[in-house]
């Protein structure tokens, strides 16, 4: 996790007065590490392996979270890393579907990636894999209803290979979720419509390898309400929505550092 931040600094830095969503990437940092680092079944020599599991980014402008994810196990190179949102590369602000390089579906639009996650997830029962597919939504993109539509038709397929995390940093592009449009108690919304939930401290690795490696025999899919902190690892941008989306100077780099190897 701590070499992702390190990554995504560099990469913040290089897209300069660009700008970058970088507080929602933040928040996901240990999600993502521990589903690539120890959860995930994957074989970056073989992308197209048929039993790899699937991760799907539905809070699609969170991407410096992934990146540097999949840069931890080889599907990114370090000179491609830092070739993002420059011109001639194929790491964009919001994924665009790379296979070779393990982007395993495009996104932009919030609240398409569950409904996405529950027909991968129907293929790998017709066919009889055993692969599961790995659904991060923000707890702000909860708001679109498409969201609520997917959550009540999943447990209908009895889709127990089917996973969504909810980054529930509090946070959504223009405040506080509480004063724009408040998800209450998530937990309990998500089983009301019939999922198997468990809340987990969202940057606690161990805590999240203990939830995402458990057996699953139940035909429920599961729901895992991660409780993070947006923009976490960094004192500026801790907390601080205007790092929803914003540049990185060469100071707040350079403070970054400082606070990492902290």
């Amino acid at each position: 996790a701590g070499r992702m931040r390190r990554n995504a600094l560099e990469m913040a830095l290089v897209v300069g007065p660009g700008s970058t969503h970088f507080g929602g990437g933040m928040s996901m940092v240990e999600i993502t590490a521990t589903l690539y680092g120890q959860i995930m079944n994957l074989d970056p020599a073989d992308p197209e392996w048929a039993d790899r599991d699937r991760f799907i980014l539905s809070k699609g402008h969170s991407v410096l979270g992934y990146y540097t994810a999949l840069a931890e196990v080889g599907y990114i190179s370090q000179e491609e890393l830092l070739q993002y949102g420059q011109h001639g590369s194929f790491l964009h602000g919001h994924a665009i579907m790379n296979r070779e390089k393990g982007i395993e579906f495009s996104n932009g639009s919030l609240g398409m990636g569950l409904a996405l996650g529950i027909g991968v997830a129907v293929a790998g029962k017709k066919r009889e894999k055993n692969y599961r597919v790995y659904v991060l939504l923000g707890d702000g993109e909860c708001n679109e209803g498409s969201v609520w539509e997917a959550a009540m038709a999943a447990p209908n397929y009895k889709l127990n290979n089917l996973v969504a995390i909810i980054d529930r940093n509090n946070f959504q592009q223009t405040g506080s979720n509480q004063d724009i449009m408040s998800l209450g108690d998530a937990a309990a919304k998500w089983r009301a419509f019939s999922w198997e939930t468990i809340e987990v401290d969202g940057h606690n690795v161990g805590e999240m390898y203990d939830v995402l490696s458990q057996e699953r025999s139940d035909e429920k899919p599961l729901a895992i309400i991660a409780h993070t902190i947006k923009g976490k690892g960094f004192s500026f941008s801790e907390n601080n929505n205007e790092w929803h989306h914003a540049a990185l100077s060469k100071d707040h780099y350079e403070t970054g550092l400082q606070e990492i190897s902290e």
